[in-house]
C-alpha cells in the first residue's frame, strides 16, 4: 500500500513538472537539450579563448576565431578580467577582450577552463526569455622564454546564459526554435 502511494505521488510530481514546463513553453526534454547546448557553447568559447591566446596561432586565424567567438554572445556583452594583488576587476566588450588576449605581451600563454557547470537553473523572465548562470574556473599561465612561468592565477567566473524563442523562414515556412546566447562573464574570485 505504501509503495502504491509512493508511486502515485511520484507520478503526480512528474506530471505537474511537465505541466509547468509546458505552460512555460518548454518541456523537460527540450530544456535538457537547451542546457546541453548552453554547456556546449561555453566549451566552444573555452576552445576559442585557448586558440586566440596561443602565441603560435597565426594572426589571420586568431581574427577568424575572434569573429566566431563573438557570435556566441548577446550584443553588448562584457567579460571581466582580474589580477592577483588587486581588487580591481576591469570589464571589456567581448571583441575588445579577445583582441587584448591575442596581443598579450608574453612568449607563451596557456588558458584552461574546467569545472564547467550550471549554478542556477533557467528561469523564465517576463519577456519570455529564460536566463541561467554557468560557472567555470579558468587557469591562466603566462611564460617568457628567458624566465619560464611569469604569472599564474585561477579565476572563478559566472557566465549568464540567455535562451530565447526565435523563428526563421525556411522554404516559405516559418520555423520556430530556441536560441542560446552567452551574456556577461563576471569574475567571482581570483586566487593563486
Amino acid at each position: 500500500m505504501i509503495n502504491r502511494i509512493f508511486w502515485t505521488i511520484a507520478l503526480i510530481l512528474i506530471a505537474s513538472t511537465s505541466v509547468v514546463y509546458a505552460q512555460d513553453g518548454m518541456n523537460p526534454s527540450r530544456k535538457k537539450a537547451i542546457d546541453s547546448l548552453a554547456l556546449e557553447k561555453v566549451r566552444d568559447l573555452s576552445k576559442y579563448i585557448k586558440i586566440i591566446g596561443d602565441k603560435e596561432t597565426p594572426w589571420s586565424e586568431s581574427n577568424r576565431v575572434i569573429n566566431a567567438a563573438e557570435e556566441l554572445f548577446m550584443k553588448g556583452s562584457q567579460i571581466g578580467v582580474s589580477q592577483l594583488g588587486t581588487e580591481i576587476i576591469k570589464y571589456y566588450i567581448i571583441r575588445e577582450y579577445l583582441e587584448k588576449l591575442m596581443r598579450l605581451n608574453y612568449d607563451r600563454v596557456e588558458i584552461d577552463w574546467f569545472k564547467i557547470q550550471y549554478v542556477s537553473d533557467l528561469v523564465k523572465q517576463p519577456d519570455g526569455t529564460y536566463v541561467g548562470v554557468i560557472s567555470i574556473y579558468q587557469k591562466f599561465q603566462a611564460y617568457s622564454n628567458e624566465g619560464g612561468l611569469v604569472y599564474e592565477d585561477t579565476t572563478k567566473k559566472d557566465i549568464t546564459i540567455y535562451v530565447k524563442r526565435k523563428s526563421q523562414q525556411i522554404g516559405g515556412r516559418l520555423i520556430g526554435f530556441w536560441d542560446v546566447m552567452l551574456g556577461d562573464i563576471r569574475v567571482k574570485e581570483t586566487k593563486k
